[in-house]
């Protein structure tokens, strides 16, 4: 059986092996009609994935989830496949980097980006700490490429399938270019990757966000309705206070 990816094609976790299918030659089926919080609750989808996330890969050997996961397989569909380098120390470096891109980078691109489009809700403080951590991330990451054009060795590799899938979901929601403008490294290696002919194919054209988005409305509050025993005691003390 051909590989079916579940999830909408705008998912950038699904971009990751949608990416690595490009580089790789490993043709992919995206699910038909795949329609999230629909979809992924159906009881042939919780039997292949019982927390019903997305992407879930199915294969011939059986449905394999986690976004990362997925990329790594259809990468070592490929014999020696250059995106996992070509030495051990190298393929240490790459999974290094997966692992950044998704503790450093997608963690704080997330708490940043989620609340900011009303999937989740919005805390300033918490705005104020995800912002931070990730601009210490970023500012380790644009160290890093101010001397590499690629994460590892001298072309792509997975860790930069999934460092710049991350990274996209920044760039197109929150990441303005006043804001990304302090870490050029980071831009110039990201705009040079999805307008790589692989990334291109998947993502089509990109645009950076033009500014943040407005910050969600505030949830009314409906007055508290006691109880009627709280009614009683609060009378109790109104008489006491007269």
């Amino acid at each position: 059986m051909a590989l079916v990816l579940h999830a909408t094609r705008t998912n950038k976790n699904a971009i990751k092996a949608l990416v690595a299918a490009e580089y790789s030659g490993v043709r992919i089926e995206v699910s038909k009609n795949f329609q999230m919080g629909v979809s992924n609750k159906t009881p042939e989808f919780i039997k292949m994935n019982p927390l019903g996330k997305v992407p879930l890969l199915e294969t011939h050997d059986g449905p394999i989830f986690e976004s990362n996961a997925i990329a790594r397989y259809v990468t070592r569909l490929k014999a020696d496949n250059p995106l996992y380098g070509s030495s051990l120390i190298e393929f240490g470096f790459i999974e290094q980097w997966i692992d950044f891109a998704t503790m450093e980078i997608d963690t704080w691109i997330a708490e940043w980006f989620y609340p900011r489009h009303g999937f989740k809700p919005y805390y300033a403080v918490a705005e104020e700490g995800a912002v931070s951590c990730l601009k210490r991330a970023l500012g380790a990451l644009n160290t890093h490429l101010a001397a590499n054009t690629y994460l590892v060795g001298h072309s792509v590799t997975l860790a930069d399938i999934i460092m710049t899938c991350n990274l996209y979901l920044g760039f197109i929601g929150v990441m303005t270019k006043s804001f990304t403008a302090e870490f050029p490294h980071v831009e110039r290696y990201f705009w040079t990757m999805v307008n790589q002919p692989n990334f291109h194919k998947v993502l089509g054209d990109v645009k950076q966000v033009d500014s943040l988005p407005p910050l969600p409305p505030l949830p009314k509050q409906e007055p508290v309705k006691l109880k009627k025993e709280e009614e009683q005691v609060a009378e109790k003390v109104m008489e006491r206070e007269r």
